[in-house]
């Protein structure tokens, strides 16, 4: 049965559209950056409170970041399913299908999580014997491995929350609420450090805590909003055929995701061979990516929520407009802070680490890395706009070949040849221009095939 629903947050469908991507994607930039702040405080802290143990504990931590990759970003992009199936039933004004959807949503994303908990507890270990981990690192980077996983339940609950409420248009919650947790991260990295001694351990319990918070927050306003996605209690269970349109749409970004931390698993290996300062070092560097990348992503964020509304709307004149606006603002995202932290990473690497030999190597890789960050943006934008159309198998093959493959093949070929750093990086900003052009090729074709259906209708 179909009903009218009431006024969204973000008319994504009628009037201009280029004032409203910044209303969405700057607070979605926002939360991405304070998610990046739960691991920059725990680097920095481990990084400038371990005393002796400093560089281990930041190589611990950092060693982490592609493991943990591969078990969340497989989530993540089924959450991306689900915010693409909401603001479509949206769009076609559907408010039992948005309600089905919701429910379905946040029973799977507790339910996968804690299987990813259990997995994540059997297989933490040999994960990071196949990566090669620095002896001396090892025993510091399971330990937060295992405390972390433990927290996947409510990990994946706020980003399930979070791609709920994008879906209607408001990134102003998600935003509030992991505002309110990273605060609290800081604080109790800087108690469980300073006050009671913890290592590694005392910033990992942090991160699950605050997660902790920032889940429980949107749950309790998911059930106290007016909107079309409220959720109720009693009718929290998981829809079958739900559950398979997010999936359909879903698991292929997230496949995407996963193998691609399974490529940087391999790089990850690759670093680990080089000895605990340039891990440390790309490890740095890594987060500060990650501050320049979720500004970027934001706007991938927005293409595919706008596109999946106007194509549930039937709405095929917004859609050119919505993907170059997005290209052109995150164009202009990648220019000035990847630029800016490629010119002024020694500075702001000194935040992590007080040694010359870590903050070195890290520059190195943030030069590489930022100086051509805005092609994994290109990249991302027109994927987001291709799941957005409908199309999520597409996008996953043309990534998967044309980036993960061309990696690992990379690194079996030409990084043996000379196997330094720089030989490793450099892979990245290749692999992004060569996906970014297969992926505008595609999009033009998929835009072809709508514009004739277009004039059919």
């Amino acid at each position: 049965m179909q009903t009218a629903t009431k006024p969204q947050h973000l008319d994504m469908l009628n009037g201009p559209i280029w004032n409203k991507l910044p209303r969405y994607a700057l607070p979605v930039a926002a939360t991405g950056i304070l998610g990046q702040l739960f691991n920059a405080a725990d680097i920095a802290v481990v990084g400038n409170f371990t005393g002796d143990m400093r560089t281990a504990a930041v190589a611990a931590v950092g060693a982490n970041s592609p493991v943990i990759g591969l078990l969340l970003n497989l989530f993540i992009g089924i959450a991306l399913g689900a915010n693409v199936v909401i603001a479509n039933a949206i769009g076609c004004r559907d408010d039992n299908a948005v309600k089905r959807a919701v429910h379905t949503a946040i029973v799977f994303a507790v339910c996968g999580g804690a299987a990813v908990a259990l997995l994540g507890q059997l297989i933490a270990s040999p994960l990071l014997s196949i990566l090669n981990v620095p002896e001396d690192v090892f025993p510091y980077a399971l330990l937060y491995l295992r405390i972390y996983l433990l927290g996947m339940p409510v990990i994946l609950l706020y980003n399930f929350e979070a791609a709920i409420f994008r879906s209607i248009g408001d990134t102003k919650v998600p935003l509030a609420a992991l505002a309110v947790s990273g605060v609290l991260n800081v604080l109790l990295n800087l108690f469980f450090v300073i006050v009671l001694h913890m290592t590694v351990n005392g910033v990992a319990i942090a991160t699950v805590a605050a997660n902790a918070v920032s889940a429980a927050l949107l749950y309790v306003r998911l059930t106290r909003t007016d909107k079309c996605v409220r959720v109720e209690r009693k009718a929290l269970r998981i829809d079958g055929a739900s559950l398979k349109r997010i999936l359909s749409i879903g698991l292929p970004a997230g496949v995407q995701s996963a193998v691609f931390s399974f490529a940087n698993i391999v790089i990850q290996s690759a670093i680990n061979s080089f000895g605990s300062t340039v891990v440390a070092g790309s490890s740095a560097s890594a987060n500060l990516e990650g501050f320049v990348y979720t500004a970027m992503n934001a706007f991938a964020q927005a293409a595919v929520t706008f596109t999946s509304q106007n194509i549930g709307a039937r709405k095929y004149h917004n859609l050119d407009r919505v993907i170059r606006n997005c290209l052109l603002c995150v164009v202009v995202t990648g220019l000035v802070l990847g630029g800016g932290a490629a010119l002024a990473g020694h500075q702001l690497l000194r935040f992590y680490s007080s040694d010359t030999a870590v903050i070195a190597t890290g520059a190195e890789r943030l030069r590489l890395i930022c100086g051509f960050y805005l092609l994994c943006g290109i990249m991302d934008v027109l994927a987001s706009s291709l799941r957005g159309l409908g199309y999520s198998v597409l996008p996953m093959v043309v990534s998967l070949v044309g980036s993960c493959l061309l990696r690992l093949v990379w690194i079996a070929t030409i990084f043996q040849l000379n196997r330094t750093p720089f030989m490793l990086y450099i892979s990245y900003p290749i692999s992004w221009a060569l996906t970014a052009l297969v992926h505008l090729a595609c999009l033009l074709v998929v835009r072809r095939h709508l514009r004739q259906k277009q004039q059919t209708v």
